[in-house]
């Protein structure tokens, strides 16, 4: 009899552990078939990496950009916590072509998209009040990447998109060949490798372009993320966001966030920086030395649980808040795209940094590889 009620007992908890963990749900992943299509004569698709803790990424050659990012949240259940669409014609037709791609040549801004390089000017394309910004009018998150998936050495999977971006393209000198990596490492890490090269001196600042939002839908404002960010100084902008080329403490400022505080809670400080930017549109100087991997920034949302941690060994990280969001697009699952539902970190150089001797120099030159690694690493806090 003891025996039997111990078995029952133990049948019991086998049965309320399978129907709890049956309950939490899993990466909804989209099939290959949304994204099958031809643009500008090349063949575009979908990748998916996965590790065995059910984190997953699904990443499309067009842009070379991240579609979904699927982590745990404290309850166990899986939340895709950026922005997207759940198909190609989402991202051929969206409003807001910066919804998780890697863009460039040149991330960020260049004033007046001009700029100088051994003894010559170049004039870039304009697409943002009378500026370049991320790479142009067409620039790579409209590009059509080669793609190939593969292990890499550490059996993770793993996707390598190839571009080359021919000399003169949206005004940029030089052949350009730049090389972008994601993998899902068993650590619960998002990263991404890059390299480049070029047949004649040009400037170059990648960076991949995300809008995250850690509740799992745009339904909440991401103003309740506590955000960290590990830098004493900014670089302040004239009113169009362009820098002055002065690198300022960020002591007794809203835009002080070496202590983490909620993205909301001084948004709307009266001080000039953030009425430039109507919220936070900022390029934080990091505490580093050139070319560490270091821990850049940290974002937790309470509701979830999920924590992000952002490692770079890029100098700079720009942080927006979505200010400019308006509703126009929808996403995902019906997601809207509605204001301050998403924010973006950037690792990167700092903006307009060829226009300004004090900033690290941009310069990409023959026989030079051009490297970054940005690392996006999830947890879970309860």
């Amino acid at each position: 009899m003891i025996m039997k009620k111990t078995f029952l007992s133990f049948l019991i908890l086998v049965l309320v552990f399978s129907a709890c963990t049956g309950n939490k749900k899993s990466a909804q992943l989209f099939p290959q078939s949304n994204f099958d299509t031809i643009v500008d004569s090349k063949k575009v698709s979908l990748y998916t990496l996965k590790n065995a803790n059910g984190m997953t990424a699904q990443v499309t050659n067009y842009g070379a950009r991240l579609v979904d990012l699927w982590v745990a949240d404290k309850a166990g259940d899986f939340k895709d916590v950026i922005w997207g669409f759940e198909n190609i014609k989402g991202y051929l037709h969206a409003t807001d072509m910066f919804a998780g791609p890697i863009v460039g040549r040149y991330g960020n801004r260049i004033g007046k998209g001009q700029f100088t390089l051994d003894g010559k000017s170049y004039q870039l394309t304009l697409n943002n009040n009378g500026h370049h910004l991320h790479g142009g009018i067409n620039g790579f998150y409209k590009k059509v990447w080669d793609a190939r998936p593969f292990k890499n050495d550490k059996g993770e999977d793993a996707v390598e998109l190839t571009y080359l971006s021919p000399a003169g393209e949206e005004g940029y000198p030089g052949n350009l060949t730049i090389k972008v990596t994601y993998a899902i490492t068993a650590n619960n890490e998002l990263t991404i490798n890059y390299s480049a090269t070029t047949d004649s001196a040009t400037i170059i600042n990648p960076t991949s372009h995300c809008y995250f939002n850690l509740h799992g839908t745009t339904a909440q404002s991401s103003n309740s993320h506590v955000l960290t960010i590990f830098a004493d100084k900014y670089t302040p902008t004239d009113s169009l966001l362009i820098p002055t080329g002065e690198i300022v403490t960020v002591e007794n400022t809203p835009l002080d966030f070496r202590k983490p505080t909620a993205v909301g809670e001084r948004i709307k400080t009266d001080f000039m920086a953030l009425k430039y930017g109507k919220g936070y549109d900022h390029n934080f100087v990091l505490n580093k030395k050139a070319g560490e991997i270091t821990l850049a920034a940290e974002v937790f949302e309470p509701a979830t649980g999920i924590v992000m941690k952002v490692s770079t060994d890029q100098p700079a990280i720009q942080f927006y808040s979505g200010n400019f969001m308006d509703g126009k697009d929808t996403g995902k699952r019906g997601d809207k795209h509605d204001y301050r539902t998403g924010i973006a970190l950037e690792a990167q150089n700092y903006p307009d940094a060829p226009n300004h001797a004090n900033f690290p120099t941009a310069v990409l030159k023959p026989g030079e590889t051009y490297k970054q690694v940005s690392i996006y690493a999830f947890e879970v806090k309860k």
